[in-house]
């Protein structure tokens, strides 16, 4: 009996231990503190008006920025058609010496402003046309023009411009720009020719 009596006992320990456990503690009451006495004689002023809320800003509206136009001109050459746009072209031809495909002085200054051209419009592709003079072989004029072009091409890669953007294609004698015989006419044809087949 004893230990039934023991059972008991503990069986009663054990649901005052869980009925204390179990039972909700109240929260303390936060008591509201006073205002702090107010700058009015005796205390007897209103408390101040809360501060006015602050407006929202408005979320930045998203812009696509202007190309800018080119240096010295207020065209928007990208709202041209390519025929307009080679037409009235800002790249400017290189010329070479006779019987050369070198990137000279002169040339390295005109190559220097079409690539900041190029930089501006960073879509546009251009096709770079070798054309050469009438002296010589019409096979010995192809290969002169395609070193004149590559030459053109390959200084552009020098100065930052995508290789992939930049073809080429040599005409030799075919197209020249000056159909006389002169030395005058024969300068003007020994040139590398920018035209830009998409932007």
């Amino acid at each position: 009996m004893s230990a039934r009596l023991v059972r008991l006992v503990a069986l009663a320990v054990l649901v005052m231990v869980t009925a204390t456990a179990c039972s909700r503690k109240k929260p303390p009451v936060a008591r509201p503190t006073p205002p702090p006495p107010s700058a009015g004689a005796g205390g007897a002023g209103a408390p101040p008006a809360p501060p006015a809320p602050l407006p929202e800003p408005e979320p930045p509206v998203a812009s696509v920025p202007a190309e800018p136009p080119i240096s010295g001109s207020s065209m928007d050459y990208n709202a041209r058609s390519l025929d307009e746009l080679n037409r009235e072209s800002p790249l400017q031809p290189v010329y070479y010496l006779y019987d050369a495909a070198d990137v000279s002085g002169d040339t390295q200054g005109v190559l220097q402003k079409n690539a900041e051209i190029l930089r501006q419009y960073p879509n546009w592709v251009v096709t770079i046309e070798g054309h050469c003079d009438e002296r010589g072989t019409a096979e010995y004029n192809l290969t002169l023009g395609e070193r004149r072009a590559q030459s053109a091409r390959a200084y552009l890669v020098s100065l930052g411009i995508p290789a992939d953007r930049l073809k080429t294609v040599s005409y030799g004698k075919e197209f020249p720009f000056d159909p006389g015989t002169t030395e005058e006419a024969f300068a003007k044809n020994r040139r590398a020719h920018f035209v830009v087949t998409s932007k």
